[in-house]
């Protein structure tokens, strides 16, 4: 499905998430050694395991909203929430203020994003759900590649202009919407409009979520997510650890008796900067090589190679052979992203998408508040018994996925 047959909504999307995300990923991966700078590593540790509390949130309050209130206002409500949180990070006086709004802005995009996944699945056939996320992560990764590189230089010595720049680009991307993007709820969740009372949408929310929370798919689905994401997940996390700790300074080339030298801080950022490469240049190709495997082959495979992936960094340090495994775990991530939210896109009822996209967000979140633990535990056990947990964790996940699908039939999709 081409770009120029998408419909406005979703043109509007891609231009605006992709610009944003791009300076997210200039302020987003050096804010732990923000905090740690100002108030301490220990504390500042401590502080960076409540943002997650708050997505959680977000994403159960923004799922059950945009069952109720429409995608639009929630997608604007959340963009602007945002705004005002980068605004007031650009002119907080105090640390504590800045932590308070960098809540703010992962709450704010908590509620944004069930929200926008949920308008994705209202436009698109289900044939060309994945191609459709696929290019939306492409667009995302071409920020996570050159996001870090800039923000190197402009996070630290031009912080508050870069946050003014965020708030800047999310407040035209409010406009944007505001005029362009139109609303996508479809009639079956219109019906179910009632009093929009504080209490009554509560209750309603809670009855929601309580039955999603009773369907056991949906449960077994969200487990083997969370034990599959683990290992993804170490990319910024054990594997940081590891290579600048463990893996020693050597050449990246050498020719006519020169050579050109990487520290183990360099090794490790060319590492993240292949990943993202990969991700750009492979998500659209990859994706469209497994559109005809199930969706259970495909959860197995990633599994299996991001599980295999990464505990084959501990097998050699040979810098080219980082490479290559690199490889092999990141293809585990690219052909699972675009399966995952299609699998849920599909799965969802029409009139409770929202709250679904909302709950399936509790992956990536319990996932985020699991994966830590390997930076946690390396203070007392060697880098291949860490490496071995992190297969286990794939393992499992497998082992899960081949029982979701099991209990439920995967429904073939329709032809194009």
């Amino acid at each position: 499905m081409q770009i120029r047959l998408w419909n406005n909504n979703l043109k509007v999307r891609l231009i605006g998430e992709a610009l944003f995300n791009m300076l997210f990923w200039m302020y987003f991966p050096f804010i732990t050694v923000y905090f740690g700078g100002a108030l301490g590593n220990h504390i500042a540790g401590i502080l960076m395991t409540v943002p997650p509390i708050f997505s959680i949130i977000g994403s159960l309050i923004g799922g059950a909203w945009a069952d109720r209130l429409g995608r639009r206002p929630v997608m604007l409500l959340g963009a602007l929430l945002q705004t005002v949180m980068f605004a007031l990070f650009a002119v907080s006086p105090s640390h504590w203020i800045d932590y308070i709004a960098f809540i703010g802005i992962g709450l704010g995009a908590a509620i944004y994003r069930p929200a926008s996944s949920a308008m994705v699945a209202d436009l698109v056939p289900a044939q060309n759900l994945r191609q459709i996320f696929a290019t939306f992560m492409t667009a995302n990764n071409i920020g996570a590649v050159l996001g870090p590189a800039l923000g190197a230089i402009f996070f630290f010595r031009y912080r508050q202009e870069l946050l003014w720049t965020c708030a800047l680009v999310l407040l035209l991307y409010f406009i944007a919407i505001y005029i362009m993007v139109h609303e996508t709820l479809p009639h079956s969740a219109k019906s179910r409009e009632g009093s929009t009372s504080i209490t009554h949408v509560l209750k309603e929310q809670w009855k929601g979520y309580g039955i999603i929370f009773r369907d056991k798919v949906f449960l077994v689905y969200i487990l083997a997510g969370i034990f599959a994401l683990v290992p993804i997940m170490q990319l910024d996390l054990y594997l940081a650890v590891y290579v600048i700790n463990n893996v020693p300074a050597q050449a990246l080339f050498t020719w006519n008796g020169d050579s050109l030298m990487l520290s183990s801080t360099e090794i490790f950022g060319w590492v993240l900067g292949l990943n993202g490469l990969l991700f750009v240049l492979f998500i659209l190709p990859v994706t469209k090589w497994f559109r005809n495997w199930k969706e259970r082959n495909v959860f197995i495979l990633s599994s299996l190679l991001s599980g295999l992936g990464t505990f084959s960094l501990g097998l050699n340090n040979n810098i080219w052979f980082l490479f290559f495994v690199t490889i092999i775990f990141t293809f585990g991530e690219i052909v699972r992203s675009p399966v995952a939210q299609s699998f849920i896109s599909r799965y969802a009822p029409e009139h409770a998408r929202g709250q679904y996209m909302g709950a399936d967000s509790l992956q990536s979140t319990i996932g985020k508040c699991l994966a830590p633990m390997t930076v946690f535990l390396s203070s007392w056990m060697p880098p291949m018994g860490i490496f071995s947990i992190i297969l286990v964790f794939a393992f499992i996940s497998i082992v899960l996925y081949i029982q979701l699908f099991r209990i439920y039939v995967e429904q073939p999709e329709a032809a194009d």
